[in-house]
């Protein structure tokens, strides 16, 4: 391999393992969003009204109250992401004794913050009009540089460096004690006390050049928009997506607003707070278009994509086809969960999964363009429109057009990639060569199902190419996640055998696609290594 090829592959196993620690945290957002949601929509006196709901769920009422503690307890976790991602990227980047790490990065966090406050004070910087308005913020307690959750994975990432490098150290005897994972938090505060006095130096000077990005990105309109879709959904079968997003939903990159007296940062940021304030007349269309274009989609398109490979299927393998493609086009609608579909014909087709991702960017034009401002938690499902659109009311929202794109791309979907599985002759599902036997499955195939289950942990292991071969195995939404020592080992064929959708090795980085289901699969690999291990 050459020396670039093998810079390249060190750094996709490095974004792809970056990827998977951004996950813990934002698998947060769905539940928070959902109390904040909820919360938020049934102590909103205009929604309350509009379904007329005031009498027995207005202010002063039990449900009000119960509703409203929905509500904070969902705005705390938005409040508190920057600490929440310096503990999650620690966790997911440290390759052992990830507790140790965890901890580590919450005193690290707090020690950056505190020396950034401490310096401001002591230069008067705290003092009402010296600092230019935004720059300065409540992070847990402590008035320090607003770094939102850019400040999180920088200390993330530091720490499980530290932690990585440092957490088996031997130390002389004379201080043998603070030696191994002990030396972990003191080296994390010691350097996040530098790190805290060049953020202050610094800090300034990179938040000058985010929000000049940003405002570069929401100057570019309507293409700025299509672009990014693209981008977004084009990313996905590297599993790189999760970068790139995240800085438009969480940092000044994706703009920022004046809610109730607080300036806000981040599209989706903008949104939740809009969410939870009671003066809220329109959502912000200029932070929702990160969003709302997942819509269209996710809920019509992508079942229209399914409908137009069942319709494209043999005749012997329609049922088998169907079930497959109906599991995921539901997945798609309900939760905004595409992995299953898309893979199911990434790998056929690659021309119709590029077709997919223009089309994907052209949907967050289009809600751009309609002033959609329906925001989201962690994927544009039925869930989220239901919670962030419908609930939230049409004037506020214009979620309406949804369905109305949506219908339109549905049937965009179902006749381009039909038009297209038929001229090109893709071997979507239900194409294969191979047929398989229709038949009623009797107790003995139930028998055998249930050991193939068993054993699929065993088999995943093997087609890693072994215990030894894994140094480190995680999982995001729908995939496993997993670094090897030699990625020469791996066989896709075994490990499709074990029902992956798809099987992704870039260097020592591999991704292996099951679906929703993956935390599930992940756990069942983590016991059986556990347990070899232990043995």
């Amino acid at each position: 391999m050459s020396e670039t090829a093998k810079r390249n592959s060190g750094f996709f196993s490095l974004m792809q393992r970056i990827g998977r620690s951004f996950m813990l945290p934002i698998a947060l957002l769905p539940v928070a969003g959902l109390l904040l949601g909820i919360g938020a929509s049934f102590t909103n006196a205009a929604t309350l009204e509009a379904y007329g709901l005031t009498s027995f769920m207005g202010e002063g009422t039990l449900l009000y109250s119960v509703f409203s503690v929905l509500s904070s307890v969902g705005d705390v976790i938005f409040a508190n992401l920057p600490i929440l991602f310096a503990m999650g990227v620690a966790l997911g980047m440290a390759e052992n004794e990830k507790a140790t790490a965890t901890l580590s990065a919450a005193i690290a966090f707090f020690v950056m913050h505190m020396t950034v406050s401490s310096l401001l004070r002591l230069n008067g910087k705290l003092e009402p009009g010296v600092m230019q308005e935004g720059t300065v913020a409540d992070v847990v307690g402590i008035q320090s540089l607003q770094m939102g959750v850019f400040g999180g994975i920088v200390v993330g990432l530091g720490v499980a460096f530290l932690h990585n490098r440092f957490y088996k150290i031997k130390l002389p005897d004379v201080i043998s004690f603070f030696g191994g994972t002990r030396f972990v938090p003191i080296i994390s505060t010691v350097t996040y006390v530098g790190v805290g006095v060049i953020m202050y130096f610094v800090w300034p000077a990179v938040q000058s050049g985010i929000y000049a990005l940003g405002d570069l990105v929401l100057r570019s309109g309507y293409a700025g928009t299509l672009i990014y879709g693209f981008i977004e959904r084009i990313l996905i079968p590297f599993g790189l997506h999760h970068v790139f997003y995240l800085p438009f939903w969480q940092t000044g990159v994706g703009g920022s607003a004046m809610i109730d007296g607080v300036l806000i940062y981040g599209a989706q940021n903008i949104f939740f707070a809009e969410l939870a304030s009671p003066s809220t007349v329109k959502f912000s269309v200029d932070a929702t278009r990160f969003m709302s274009g997942k819509f269209p989609m996710m809920i019509f398109g992508l079942p229209g994509a399914a409908l137009a490979m069942y319709t494209c299927a043999k005749p012997e393998k329609k049922k088998t086809a169907g079930s497959l493609l109906f599991s995921a086009a539901l997945t798609s609608v309900l939760t905004g969960i595409t992995e299953p579909i898309e893979f199911t014909f990434l790998f056929v087709a690659p021309v119709l999964y590029v077709i997919h991702s223009v089309l994907a960017g052209a949907s967050y034009m289009l809600m751009h363009i309609l002033d959609v401002g329906v925001g989201m938690t962690f994927s544009g499902g039925l869930i989220d429109l239901t919670l962030f659109g419908i609930l939230q009311g049409n004037d506020k929202t214009n979620w309406i057009m949804v369905p109305i794109v949506g219908l339109v791309y549905f049937a965009v979907y179902f006749f381009l990639f039909r038009f297209l599985i038929r001229w090109r002759n893709y071997v979507t599902p239900g194409r294969e060569e191979d047929t398989e036997e229709t038949k009623l499955y009797t107790r003995a195939d139930y028998n055998r199902k249930k050991e193939q289950s068993a054993d699929r942990p065993a088999a995943i292991l093997a087609s890693l190419g072994g215990e030894g071969n894994i140094l480190n195995l995680d999982c995001c939404a729908t995939r496993l996640r997993i670094t090897v020592g030699d990625s020469t080992l791996v066989s896709r064929t075994g490990l499709k055998s074990t029902g992956a959708a798809g099987v992704i090795v870039k260097g020592n980085g591999v991704q292996v696609i099951y679906g929703p289901q993956v935390s599930v699969i992940k756990s069942e690999v983590e016991e059986l290594l556990r347990r070899i291990r232990e043995n």
